[in-house]
């Protein structure tokens, strides 16, 4: 079955190029164009593509504002957010606002391709390595869910749903760690952390482990790593 994709970034030659790559795949197909993040949100919900190929700096409606609306609609698709510079400011806001991951626009096209790939089957294109520096470096600028009303009493509510091995999980999450190396750090079966992951997503409400990764900074479940310390 075909990915469906659309591609936003209001750079000509840059859209039409990573047009090209994608439509050259036998398994995607690119569904549509977007110069600005206003034509993004339109042909998102036209077009119902699999994943939206992102860019953050658009006219009109910039690419956070636009994966805002395109992922809180109901069956959205996955977006993949591109950015010009690693870490870019912009990137947490995106990540807060529902997009499966980030990649940089010099990325190489057999990389912008696994991530459209990984973004489509549900997982999220962010490499712990990737977690621990954004994270670490924009964590600290965030709101934690703390204190009163309906917002901290819900996540709060959401943690307490879950097992004392599933927040294990979650924590490690946070930190950065693959699956294997949360099997090798709890002494269990990599397909046993899998399946903590799948059931805590699913009680949390979450996509992938971006959102867990979020949620568990906001619940202080983890703590920003200081930049000097990111690999």
């Amino acid at each position: 079955m075909s990915i469906r994709v659309l591609v936003a970034d209001d750079q000509g030659v840059v859209r039409a190029g990573f047009a090209a790559v994608i439509d050259n795949e036998e398994d995607m197909t690119v569904v549509g164009e977007a110069a600005d993040g206003a034509t993004a949100v339109r042909l998102a919900e036209e077009l119902a593509p699999d994943v939206v190929v992102m860019d953050v700096r658009m006219p009109e409606l910039d690419g956070i504002a636009a994966t805002r609306i395109v992922t809180g609609r109901q069956d959205a698709p996955r977006v993949l957010v591109l950015t010009t510079f690693d870490l870019d400011a912009y990137v947490f806001d995106a990540l807060r606002s529902g997009a499966s991951g980030f990649l940089l626009k010099d990325v190489r096209p057999s990389e912008l391709l696994q991530g459209i790939r990984v973004v489509a089957a549900g997982e999220s294109v962010l490499s712990p390595t990737a977690t621990r520096r954004l994270i670490g470096h924009y964590a600290t600028t965030s709101v934690p869910v703390t204190g009163s009303g309906p917002g901290a009493a819900n996540a709060v509510r959401r943690l307490d749903s879950l097992t004392g091995r599933e927040r294990d999980v979650l924590t490690l999450i946070a930190a950065g760690l693959t699956n294997r190396e949360i099997a090798e750090h709890l002494g269990i079966a990599v397909g046993t952390v899998k399946s903590h992951v799948n059931a805590l997503l699913r009680k949390l409400g979450l996509r992938d482990r971006v959102q867990a990764t979020i949620l568990a900074y906001d619940l202080g479940l983890a703590r920003p790593v200081p930049p000097d310390h990111c690999l």
